[in-house]
């Protein structure tokens, strides 16, 4: 029979402790599509530090700063509430685009400490490939998460914002307004 010390029974609380005690971890969610239209005109409009309207719920840009490098925006959504950003890296001969989401609620967006990158690319002579990829903490950043802020929930919340933000990119390059 196997003798179990003090000092391993107190090692096993201490990995079982550690191991509740561990807050969340960095999700990562990347999302694509094409768009049938060249990079430039894409890109005309992504890279439009000044207007995010094509951004899912937002209905107002205002902006502090002319680089959007580093730059602050805040974005009035269709709640009403704001969502408060800061430009990052700014590449146009790239066609990349970085920002930093400094202050949103939660209920518009189930994310904290967000960081979001767009690339556009020429998939053709007249598509283009926008791939936006995210990295952020569920929305509740305590353990214990209600289930609509847990990492399952905010996966899912950012990925259709994204997702529908893309379309929206879509529809405004390929109907031209």
């Amino acid at each position: 029979m196997k003798k179990i010390t003090l000092a391993t029974a107190a090692m096993a609380a201490l990995v079982a402790f550690t191991a509740q005690a561990h807050g969340p971890t960095r999700r990562k969610v990347s999302e694509s599509i094409e768009i049938n239209a060249p990079a430039d005109k894409v890109w005309a409009v992504v890279g439009n530090w000044k207007d995010a309207n094509w951004l899912e719920n937002v209905t107002k840009t205002e902006t502090q700063g002319d680089d959007p490098a580093k730059s602050k925006r805040t974005l009035t959504l269709k709640s009403g509430n704001t969502m408060s950003e800061t430009g990052g890296k700014y590449k146009p001969e790239d066609k990349l685009f970085m920002f930093y989401i400094d202050k949103v609620d939660v209920k518009d967006l189930p994310a904290n400490d967000y960081s979001g990158t767009i690339t556009v690319e020429p998939a053709g002579d007249i598509k283009s490939k926008v791939e936006w990829k995210s990295a952020f903490y569920r929305g509740y950043m305590n353990n214990d998460p209600p289930p609509d802020l847990n990492d399952e929930a905010s996966e899912k919340g950012v990925s259709n914002w994204v997702k529908a933000s893309l379309q929206n990119l879509k529809n405004k390059v390929e109907k031209g307004s």
